[in-house]
């Protein structure tokens, strides 16, 4: 095994342990990952990362599932229409996205480049989620809530499903605040629900890969394996660090990581 593919494994761990501890945003890693430390063309690297968020995304709702902190009403609800958006994109939209989107003045947009400046401004996004927003200040805009509206919550799973079909990340970050504001949870019910959610969308939008992408499912299981290791390790040190803290400086890390990629593929 060569010094590349043990720091795609170690990176893999990493992800694992930061959905364990902080129960979200390790995912927003994943295609990064897979693009910059293991040289995966992008809209492969976001299928991949699309198999992977599902099936560790599965293993933490298995958990949420047994304590009673899924609301199926609500999560089907949102579902829904974004498996339809996300297989949608995936199947339909990628695909036929122009190798080269534009040329200007010397300057080529390509279809990688679009992609990965997407995925980075998404991370920037998430990042200021982390870095600004708490359980307290997100609980406390409940007051603002009138009535459970299902046509704004399935709008919103279309057009979640439309970024995460993009980029191939759990969307986690997008998905929480919805449930806790416009669907009425608690965060530990918007959490559980968020990541059956995500388990079933990543995984769904996944089958629209499996014919228009080339697939190493060797590589691909052992990588999600890892991953899952990192879950449980994840879980086990939450008892001992404060995840509060930790997501703010993970908030920080995923800034940084999300500029880096903006400067990188559009300056150089």
């Amino acid at each position: 095994m060569d010094f590349v593919l043990i720091l795609g494994y170690l990176g893999a761990l990493i992800i694992g342990v930061i959905l364990g501890l902080i129960g979200g945003g390790g995912s927003i890693l994943t295609a990064p990952v897979f693009v910059y430390l293991l040289g995966i063309e992008p809209v492969t690297a976001t299928a991949y990362s699309l198999f992977v968020v599902g099936i560790v995304s599965l293993f933490g709702a298995g958990k949420n599932l047994q304590k009673g902190l899924v609301d199926y009403k609500t999560a089907f609800t949102f579902a829904v229409p974004a498996v339809i958006s996300i297989y949608s994109v995936r199947k339909f939209l990628i695909p036929v996205i122009p190798e080269v989107i534009i040329k200007f003045n010397g300057y080529i947009l390509t279809k990688n480049i679009a992609i990965m400046v997407f995925f980075a401004i998404l991370m920037v996004t998430a990042a200021i989620s982390m870095i600004k927003k708490n359980t307290t200040e997100i609980e406390s805009k409940k007051s603002n809530i009138n009535n459970y509206n299902s046509f704004n919550l399935s709008v919103l799973g279309l057009l979640t499903g439309l970024v995460t079909g993009i980029v191939g990340a759990g969307g986690g970050f997008i998905i929480i605040p919805i449930l806790v504001l416009l669907a009425g949870l608690s965060m530990k019910k918007a959490v559980g629900t968020s990541l059956f959610i995500i388990a079933i969308n990543s995984l769904l939008g996944f089958l629209g890969d499996v014919n228009e992408v080339s697939i190493d499912w060797k590589f691909l299981l052992s990588f999600s394996t890892v991953a899952i290791i990192g879950v449980f390790f994840g879980i086990y040190l939450n008892q001992f660090i404060n995840g509060k803290k930790l997501k703010t400086s993970f908030g920080w890390f995923v800034l940084i990581m999300g500029a880096y990629i903006l400067s990188k593929e559009i300056l150089f």
